[in-house]
């Protein structure tokens, strides 16, 4: 049993969430579902409020990610986990190479793998803690990976493999959990794909992806089996990323889309843009998760658990506690204060915090948790 620990309300940060996500959403774009409750909640996605709503996220996530000519902004139904299977429908041609150092890289090269009209994929795989990008592979098409790996709290550089180009590859990096929080370069992708419930601090069940041209014309070739020899499958409307472009072209999506969903990644959107786009959120992440970081390393019980400071992720810090400091008391001892979603990932098994540090999340709050857990810590 955890030991009953009251928190001095004076250490206590201002907002205890610090989730990985689902993340912390602004109260501001709170206001924003109560001030679209009677002219957008509970109204059709095809009639014009809500496509300005669309419009206005394809917009500012434009500007935000400083897309080259040519490439798109489409979003539709489903989250991430269904951007896996749309690209092994419509974007994977025969073969993917995968670079899998953690939960969530290794699914989508799971989904790969289970597809029966694709052949193998080849992975890299790293080892827990580190990252490892696919090498170049003679008959693969795409390359994949993640950006930011959530289970691990590794950073991943963002960059094609060398002579992907030559070999008509493109390649296609998951920037869930980095999207609005890492600096990237989309022009090194052919699609950068994420959900919003992280950076963004909206809800799930939507996907967005900056697509390449290079992208846009795989999927309509692979969708109509045009030019691809031997190449012919079955793509459920669903999954179909040309269907998923048209319809964003339209500023709407394939299916009925959760609208608060939209009306918060909107609001957020224009808060980043406001702020100073990508080089303000990521200068405040960095300075965020630089707080623990440094207070890891000095700590006499917690270490950052990455230790490739190179690879650390600014967006999701994870943190080793020593064994004799049982991580689930800690992360138990600060939800009674009022201090949420510090635990690790369940699956890496780890005697671990993980600490969400989205641009939402104040710095502020960030150094008065290092308190909270130090205090925690020393009256357990």
């Amino acid at each position: 049993m955890t030991n009953s620990v009251n928190i001095p309300k004076n250490l206590l940060p201002e907002d205890g969430r610090f989730g990985s996500g689902p993340s912390k959403i602004r109260p501001e774009q709170v206001a924003a579902l109560d001030a679209g409750a009677t002219t957008l909640l509970g109204t059709s996605h095809r009639q014009t409020p809500v496509r300005q709503l669309v419009g206005s996220i394809r917009e500012g996530l434009a500007s935000f990610f400083h897309v080259p000519d040519g490439y798109e902004i489409a979003l539709g139904n489903g989250g991430a986990s269904c951007f896996w299977e749309i690209a092994c429908a419509t974007l994977i041609t025969r073969q993917a190479a995968f670079g899998a150092y953690g939960s969530f890289s290794a699914k989508f090269a799971a989904s790969a793998a289970a597809a029966p009209f694709l052949e193998d994929p080849v992975v890299f795989k790293g080892e827990t803690g580190t990252y490892r990008l696919p090498e170049r592979t003679d008959g693969v098409d795409t390359y994949c990976w993640a950006h930011n790996e959530t289970s691990t709290g590794v950073a991943a550089p963002v960059r094609r493999v060398e002579g992907s180009l030559d070999q008509g590859a493109i390649t296609l990096v998951d920037g869930t959990s980095a999207a609005g929080a890492l600096p990237v370069d989309v022009s090194q992708t052919d699609a950068y794909y994420f959900s919003p419930q992280k950076a963004f601090g909206s809800d799930g069940g939507l996907w967005v992806a900056v697509l390449s041209p290079a992208a846009i014309e795989r999927a309509a070739r692979v969708e109509s089996n045009a030019g691809l020899p031997g190449v012919c499958r079955w793509i459920p409307p669903f999954l179909s990323l040309t269907k998923a472009l048209e319809n964003s072209r339209k500023d709407q999506t394939l299916n009925t889309p959760a609208v608060a969903t939209l009306i918060m990644m909107e609001n957020q959107v224009r808060w980043l843009n406001d702020n100073g786009g990508m080089d303000w959120a990521a200068a405040r992440c960095a300075k965020s998760a630089s707080v623990l970081y440094s207070w890891a390393e000095r700590s006499d019980y917690a270490h950052p658990f990455v230790t490739d400071e190179g690879a650390r992720s600014h967006s999701v810090v994870t943190i080793d506690l020593d064994d004799a400091i049982p991580a689930s008391e800690v992360v138990a001892a600060l939800r009674e204060n009022g201090i949420v979603d510090t635990s690790g990932y369940r699956k890496l098994g780890r005697n671990q915090l993980r600490v969400g540090v989205f641009p939402s999340v104040e710095p502020a709050d960030v150094a008065a948790l290092t308190q909270c857990i130090d205090y925690v810590v020393e009256h357990l």
